[in-house]
C-alpha cells in the first residue's frame, strides 16, 4: 500500500472524526510498496511506540534510528517518512489525535498555555523517547498503556485515552520548555523543502532540471543541492530517482503495465536505465518484483 496524499503531500486519511479525533493502528513497514512510507504531513498530531525491529525515522531535517521499545512524538504539520533498516521488518503502533482532543474549547488556558506554544514552534517538531531515562521510561510505559487499551476495547476506553494522552501531553510540555530556541527557526526551511518535495512529488513523470527544482526555492543550484543534502540526509537527484521507483512500484504489481510503460510513467528516459535503478534501490529487476505478485495460475 502507499499513503495517500494531495498535491501538497498532505496524508488524506481520516485520523478519527468530530466525535472521537483519534486514531490507533497497528502497523508495519512491509505492508507499504518498497518498505517503506513516504514523505507526508497531517495536522493531527502522531505518537509511534516501536514494538518490534528498528526503522529509520525521518523528521523535517532530523532522522532518527528507533529500535523496539523506542517511541515518538511527531508534532502537527510536520514532513515525516520511515525506512526500513536493511532487509528487516518493522512493527509498530501509532497514536494519531487532533490537538483538540487536549484543550477541548478554543482560546481555553489549555489551548493557549500548554498546546498552542508547541504547536506553532519551528524548534520542536519531533521528540524521542528511548529506555533508561525516568522521564521517558513514564512515557513509554503510557504508550503501552494505550497499546493495552487498544487490544483491550474495554468500554472506558475513550475517557482513559483522554486521561494517558493528557498526561503524555504534559511531559512533552514540560520537555518543550526546556529546549532552547535556536537562534533561526525552523518555519522558514521546512517550507523551502515542502516547496522542492512538492515540486518534485507532481512533476515527478515529466524531465526535471535541477535549475526547475532550485527556483520553486528561490535558491541557486548549487545551494539548492546543499540545502537539500544537509536536511534530507540524500543528494537531490538521488532522492528523484528513488521517489520516481516508488512511484512505479504499484504499476508493476497491478500487472497492467509493461517494465518500458511502467518506466515512462514513472519519468524515466529508458527501460535500460530504469531498470538498473531499479536494481539498486529493490535488490531485484523489475520483472522480478511484478513476478512476485502473479499468483501460480497466472493471475494476479
Amino acid at each position: 500500500m502507499q499513503i495517500r496524499t494531495d498535491e501538497e503531500k498532505k496524508e488524506l486519511k481520516q485520523h478519527g472524526d468530530y466525535t472521537f479525533p483519534v486514531r490507533l493502528s497497528e502497523e508495519m513497514l512491509s505492508r507499504y510498496e518498497g518498505g517503506s512510507f513516504m514523505w507526508h504531513w497531517h495536522s493531527e498530531i502522531e505518537l509511534t511506540l516501536i514494538r518490534k525491529g528498528c526503522i529509520d525515522y525521518h523528521v523535517n531535517g532530523e532522522h532518527y534510528l528507533l529500535k523496539e521499545g523506542d517511541g515518538i512524538f511527531c508534532n502537527s504539520n510536520v514532513l515525516h517518512s520511515g525506512y526500513r533498516v536493511g532487509s528487516s521488518d518493522c512493527q509498530y503502533f501509532s497514536v494519531t489525535f487532533h490537538p483538540k482532543f487536549i484543550y477541548g474549547f478554543e482560546n481555553s488556558v489549555l489551548q493557549t498555555k500548554y498546546v498552542q506554544p508547541i504547536l506553532n514552534t519551528g524548534y520542536f517538531s519531533s521528540s524521542v523517547f528511548c529506555r533508561g531515562e525516568e522521564s521517558q521510561d513514564h512515557v513509554l510505559s503510557l504508550l503501552w498503556e494505550i497499546f493495552d487499551l487498544y487490544c483491550k476495547q474495554d468500554k472506558d476506553m475513550e475517557f482513559r485515552l483522554h486521561l494517558i494522552l493528557s498526561e503524555i501531553w504534559f511531559s512533552l510540555y514540560q520537555r518543550f520548555l526546556l529546549v532552547s530556541c535556536p537562534e533561526s527557526g525552523g518555519a522558514a526551511y521546512i517550507g523551502r523543502l515542502k516547496d522542492i518535495l512538492e515540486y518534485i512529488h507532481t512533476s515527478y513523470r515529466q524531465p526535471l532540471t535541477l535549475e526547475e527544482i532550485a527556483e520553486q526555492a528561490h535558491l541557486s543550484k548549487s545551494e539548492c543541492c546543499r540545502f537539500f543534502k544537509k536536511h534530507m540526509h540524500m543528494t537531490l537527484f538521488d532522492y528523484l530517482l528513488y521517489y520516481r521507483i516508488q512511484q512505479s512500484l504499484p504499476l508493476l504489481k497491478e500487472g497492467q503495465c509493461t517494465i518500458a510503460k511502467a518506466a515512462e510513467l514513472s519519468g524515466f528516459s529508458s527501460a535500460c536505465y530504469y531498470s538498473k535503478i531499479f536494481r539498486r534501490e529493490m535488490h531485484c529487476t523489475p520483472k522480478q518484483y511484478q513476478n512476485s505478485f502473479i499468483d501460480p495460475d497466472g493471475s494476479h
